[in-house]
């Protein structure tokens, strides 16, 4: 499979800058396993869950993790990926001239830095030295195509979201409120939570011509025991599992061995495209990604997983589908549920 098969054209003008208000009116399109499409709102997935599925979230929450400084003049930016401990983190540098190993240099006022090591990927260890948190010297780390936007960082985390570590959003969530949470486990849906802390892994570039050389980055992710328990009796009973986001598909197969879930707390470098024989996870609900990248590859070996027999050829199509109905792409835009 060559990358290129994984490209579209996607005028600026679908970009969302800013989440739907109130979030659950965001437009949603359900892909039904036999090939029928219908464009709903958002809070019209309740008509789609039955009692006793399982919905299955990432409850990860949001650092601020770009930090953006003046050096000599010039703009320059230190966007913050992995806690390494000890005030010690791993980091992308733009523009990453001038921070080669040994560099020292205060960014701002509290804040000195020492580059430690520059690594193979081109990130940089970065030894910090201020006694405040350094999240206290960050901004909301939107992505680059997220251009004079009026959120705020809250407006990018998710209702459930608890534990700080990811540096963007599990943008698949974004969609619901504590209302509609509410009343989609009063129907007796089974909300679960489960953590993958989004880093490069999830958004860095691919960059070979074959996606299968493509090496993804490690990500902190966790699957407790009595989730792990509450999941593995849903497979038995033979209810939905349906994973909310790609971050929460990772989390989900990277776990299930062997014809069931293992409690597990560690790093997955797992990398899912057309393929990938599915374990986990019956239903996804997802936004719509970019051209070329690991998240649009997921969603297209999922589709194969549901019966269709091009996936890449089927995602593309919905995007066209998505295009002439006016959704909204990316980060803030809307939602995608297959089933």
């Amino acid at each position: 499979m060559k990358l290129n098969d994984f490209d579209y054209d996607l005028p600026e003008s679908y970009i969302a800058q800013d989440p739907a208000d109130p979030r659950d009116s965001s437009k949603l399109m359900v892909v039904h396993e036999d090939g029928s499409v219908e464009h709903k709102v958002f809070r019209d997935i309740m008509d789609y869950l039955k009692e006793d599925d399982v919905l299955v979230v990432n409850r990860s929450k949001v650092l601020k993790a770009r930090i953006v400084f003046d050096l000599n003049g010039k703009t320059s930016e230190v966007f913050l990926l992995k806690d390494l401990g000890d005030k010690v983190w791993n980091c992308l540098v733009r523009p990453g001239k001038r921070f080669q190993e040994g560099f020292t240099g205060e960014l701002k006022n509290g804040l000195a830095v020492e580059v430690l090591e520059v690594l193979e990927d081109g990130t940089r260890n970065i030894k910090f030295y201020t006694y405040r948190q350094i999240e206290e010297f960050g901004e909301a780390p939107f992505p680059p195509y997220i251009r004079g936007s009026s959120s705020a960082l809250e407006d990018y985390q998710t209702v459930y979201a608890v534990e700080k570590g990811s540096v963007a959003s599990p943008t698949a969530g974004l969609h619901f409120t504590d209302s509609l949470l509410e009343k989609i486990t009063d129907k007796g849906v089974e909300v679960e939570k489960v953590l993958l802390h989004v880093g490069l892994g999830t958004f860095a570039p691919v960059k070979t011509e074959d996606i299968k050389d493509h090496v993804m980055h490690n990500e902190f992710f966790q699957l407790e025991e009595d989730v792990a328990d509450r999941l593995n009796k849903a497979k038995a009973d033979g209810r939905r599992i349906i994973a909310v986001g790609t971050t929460s598909v990772r989390v989900l197969e990277s776990c299930f061995k062997n014809g069931k879930f293992e409690a597990r707390t560690g790093e997955t470098d797992i990398f899912i495209y057309p393929g990938y024989q599915w374990q986990a996870v019956d239903g996804l609900m997802t936004n719509f990604h970019l051209p070329k990248s690991t998240l649009i590859m997921l969603v297209a070996s999922f589709l194969e997983n549901k019966g269709f027999k091009d996936g890449t050829k089927k995602i593309l199509d919905l995007y066209e589908q998505a295009k002439s109905e006016n959704y909204r792409f990316y980060s803030f835009g809307d939602s995608m549920l297959i089933l």
